[in-house]
C-alpha cells in the first residue's frame, strides 16, 4: 500500500476484532515510525503510553464513556504532551550537530516557551496531532485500522495512565483489526470551501 491509498483508506473504524492481537513486535514497529513525527526545535515533547493489557483497556474503556473501541481494540495509544520538553536537557535534541547550533536551539527553546504556558500547551497538541496521524497511517501501511479518540474523562484517564503534573492528555488512538468496514464518509466539503489560494 502507498502513501496515498492508506490516506484514501484510513477511517475511524468503531467496532474492532477483539479476538485480533497485535504482535509485541508490530507494537514496536509502529512506535519506531510514530517518534519520527515531526515538532518544533526537535523537542520531542510526546509521550505514548502503549496499552495492551486487557484490565487497563477496559478501564479505559470505561473512562472513554464505555465506548467499546478501546477494550476491543488490540492496541491503545495515549498521546501525551510533556510540557517540560523546552527544558529536559535540550541540547540532545542537537547532539548529531555542533555544540553551537545546540545551545542556538537551547537559547530559541527558552526564549519562546520559558514564559508561556500556552505556547508549551499549544506545541504539546500540535506535536501529539502530527503522531496521531503517523500512527493511523502507519497501521494502514501494516494492514491495521484505527480510531482516534478524544471522547473520555480527563481526570479519570489521567488517574489510570499515572499521568505526571506537567504532561497533558491530547487524545488516544486505538489500533487492531476492524469487525466491520467502517461507515460511509458523512460528506467530504468542496475543495473551494476549504481551499484559498494566496489569501481568504
Amino acid at each position: 500500500m502507498d502513501t496515498f491509498e492508506a490516506i484514501r483508506t484510513r477511517r475511524a473504524v468503531k467496532k474492532f476484532d477483539s479476538s485480533y492481537k497485535m504482535t509485541a513486535e508490530q507494537v514496536k514497529s509502529l512506535m519506531e515510525l510514530v517518534i519520527l513525527s515531526p515538532t518544533s526545535y526537535n523537542q520531542q515533547n510526546w509521550r505514548f503510553v502503549t496499552v495492551i493489557d486487557q484490565s487497563v483497556k477496559e478501564k479505559i474503556s470505561k473512562a472513554a464513556r464505555d465506548q467499546a473501541q478501546p477494550k476491543d481494540g488490540s492496541l491503545v495509544v495515549v498521546l501525551c504532551g510533556n510540557m517540560s520538553a523546552w527544558k529536559d536537557e535540550p541540547t540532545r535534541y542537537w547532539r548529531n550537530h555542533p555544540v553551537e547550533k545546540q545551545e542556538q536551539v537551547k537559547n530559541s527553546l527558552a526564549r519562546k516557551y520559558a514564559d508561556s504556558p500556552q505556547n508549551r500547551r499549544d506545541e504539546a497538541i500540535r506535536s501529539c496531532g502530527f503522531a496521531a496521524q503517523t500512527i493511523m497511517l502507519a497501521a494502514r501501511q501494516m494492514g491495521l485500522d484505527s480510531c482516534p479518540m478524544v471522547g473520555f474523562e480527563y481526570d479519570q484517564l489521567a488517574e489510570i495512565i499515572n499521568l505526571p503534573e506537567d504532561h497533558l492528555i491530547s487524545m488516544m488512538v486505538v489500533v487492531g483489526k476492524a469487525a466491520e468496514p467502517a461507515a460511509e464518509r458523512g460528506g467530504q466539503l468542496a475543495l473551494d470551501e476549504v481551499v484559498f489560494e494566496n489569501q481568504f
